[in-house]
């Protein structure tokens, strides 16, 4: 997970353009362009050496960039003033990306002015094209919205790729058409060799064009200058192409990252969620970290964090792997300790070089407490609600897909109040700082938040707790997850254990109806009666332990019926000489929701219905 440095980079440091000892071209003052190497360098008597230096040097520094703008800045500074006075970049619109094909000589091209660059330095303001600079930047500003029909001969000249003169035969329609958007900046620039047009033309296509200028007081270019022209912009041009080709990369890659990740959080009864993902660098968008948050019978909630070793598509498949098999034994609600169990055998499933580190943890609302499972990740931080912070130590177990590690649930307070914060180690760990150190950090943080408003809203709060990375790079991506504990008071549940037998229906009701006028919900005993019945009658046919029944009242009123048969009930059309198949069909259309899960010790049912505000329900919509 170290950090990823960008093509080029290396290169373009070894020779800066801004670090050599003599400019490229000569100086206003100085007709001959390689009397100051000469001056500088005393054994240099060829003018062509500076030149090659120039060259080297700006081709070096226009090897940084690594997007778009970059490459086209690099180009500016690179041009400007050392070898032109002004230059205009166009480019084609829309863009060519890489793995387009080169469109062919008859299609229309279309260009837009992306970036306009003059040097006013000793240049005189009553010149016809050096206008005051306020008025040559507002005039360039509106310019660089405007789009240019590209005629015929200019693009036959970009697809040439070959730049030649502004006074070359048949190209002053064309220098007329580049230089139409800036006409009212640039005043009336020159149209002979003091003007290059240098299309920008990439490994398979035309990318659009640079049009080099220079001023009256400065000499006019020359035929060596054109092959400098048609360096810069054709180390330009595979810039670009380099750039889309990486952005096109880039964008896959964080699509693909997206995609792994949840769209949008549950909203489970007491208790609130917000999460962050940040990746490591512009240049590694893609990795292993994710954060799940996954709804559980009887109103608990899963909250999962994990970190797959490694920067790239792989990391990021594997991480999806892995996420959906915490989804799909989440589903089967079973213990954090074998929900890493299993996980781990995934991994090793998938290849012992694959491993990954989790944590896993079931907050139950009702009875304020949290199960907790550690896989070889970073611990999570409890903000408690008098702004205390507290490290929760979790046996750290080993990493998944090492094989063979046993793991542990730890079962701890979950005050109502109190926010818990799951993170990964890109977070509290960088090159600067161990783990240890930025959870103590992060500590601080939570603490100063905590002191500074009582319980912050965690949005709020979130981006606060980002505040530790500080600026600069991050080595590794970021995921982070934090829940806020409200729980069900003990008044809103009620729960009882009954008998499965064929007077056990009947009590339901009872037990049901006195609960609902306990709660002041009169209106809704005689939908939530018979649903009761026909569910809990279902479950009297196949249970042989005690059943459970409960009823939690939040915003919504929720009946869970649990057995222990794992044979989970289905909607069935019944014939006409069928006695039972129809009890199903009535909670779908009472209900607003209704489901059946099936648990390691059975299954259970349930169905909610929406309390408004006068006591009432609604039906789910048909």
């Amino acid at each position: 997970m170290g950090p990823h440095e960008r093509p080029g980079a290396a290169a373009a440091a070894f020779v800066d353009l801004r670090d050599l000892d003599v400019p490229f071209a000569p100086s206003r003052s100085e007709p001959d362009w390689g009397e100051a190497a000469c001056a500088a360098e005393p054994h240099v008597t060829e003018p062509q050496t500076d030149r090659l230096r120039y060259v080297d040097a700006a081709t070096r520094r226009i090897a940084r960039g690594l997007d778009l703008d970059e490459t086209l800045g690099e180009l500016r500074l690179t041009a400007v003033p050392a070898f032109a006075d002004a230059i205009l970049t166009y480019l084609c619109d829309p863009l060519p990306v890489g793995g387009e094909k080169s469109a062919s000589a008859a299609a229309p091209l279309n260009l837009r002015l992306h970036q306009a660059e003059q040097t006013l330095a000793d240049l005189d303001a009553t010149e016809p094209w050096a206008p005051p600079q306020a008025v040559r930047h507002a005039a360039l500003g509106a310019a660089a919205s405007e789009h240019l029909t590209v005629p015929a001969r200019l693009a036959a000249l970009l697809r040439a790729g070959r730049p030649v003169f502004g006074d070359a035969p048949g190209t002053a329609p064309t220098v007329a058409a580049l230089l139409a958007p800036v006409a009212r900046a640039l005043g009336t620039p020159p149209q002979d060799r003091r003007l290059i047009v240098a299309p920008l033309y990439g490994r398979h296509r035309a990318l659009g064009a640079i049009v080099l200028l220079r001023g009256p007081d400065r000499p006019a270019f020359t035929a060596d200058d054109l092959l400098v022209a048609s360096q810069l912009a054709t180390h330009t041009a595979l810039g670009l192409d380099k750039a889309a080709l990486y952005g096109r990369e880039a964008s896959v890659a964080d699509a693909l990252q997206r995609a792994m990740l949840p769209s949008s959080l549950p909203e489970p009864a007491g208790v609130r969620l917000a999460s962050r993902y940040l990746p490591s660098s512009e240049t590694a968008r893609v990795g292993g970290d994710w954060y799940d948050a996954i709804p559980l019978p009887g109103n608990r909630v899963a909250l999962v964090v994990g970190d797959v070793m490694g920067h790239s598509m792989t990391s990021a498949a594997i991480m999806g792997q892995l996420r959906t098999t915490v989804q799909t034994l989440a589903g089967l609600d079973l213990p954090p300790d074998e929900v890493l169990h299993h996980l781990d055998e995934q991994a090793q499933r998938l290849g012992s070089e694959h491993m990954a580190t989790c944590l896993y943890a079931i907050y139950d609302p009702v009875s304020h407490r949290l199960l907790v499972a550690n896989a070889g990740h970073p611990p999570p931080v409890l903000l408690h609600p008098d702004g205390r912070t507290e490290v929760l130590w979790i046996p750290p177990g080993a990493p998944i897909g090492v094989g063979g590690v046993a793991f542990e649930s730890v079962e701890l307070p979950a005050p109502a109040g109190a926010t818990l914060l799951l993170y990964t180690d890109g977070l509290v760990e960088s090159r600067d700082r161990d783990v240890w150190t930025g959870v103590e950090l992060l500590c601080d943080r939570l603490h100063a938040a905590a002191a500074a408003l009582a319980s912050p809203p965690l949005e709020q709060l979130c981006d606060q707790v980002l505040g530790i990375l500080g600026p600069g790079g991050r080595d590794d991506d970021i995921a982070l997850l934090a829940a806020r504990f409200d729980g069900i008071p003990s008044h809103d549940v009620a729960y009882w254990f009954l008998d499965p037998r064929p007077q056990t229906a009947e009590r339901a009701r009872r037990l049901t109806r006195r609960t609902l006028r306990r709660w002041g919900l009169d209106s809704m005993l005689d939908s939530t009666e018979l649903m009761v019945s026909e569910v809990v009658t279902n479950a009297v046919r196949f249970a042989s332990r005690p059943i459970t029944l409960r009823l939690l009242r939040t915003d919504m009123l929720r009946c869970e019926v649990s057995d222990d048969s794992p044979k989970v009930p289905r909607m069935r059309h019944a014939q006409p000489g069928d006695e039972g198949g129809r009890g199903l069909f009535l909670v779908d259309w009472l209900a607003q929701r209704w489901g059946a899960t099936r648990l390691s010790t059975g299954k259970v049912v349930w169905f909610e219905q929406q309390i408004l505000d006068d006591g009432h329900t609604t039906r789910r919509s048909m």
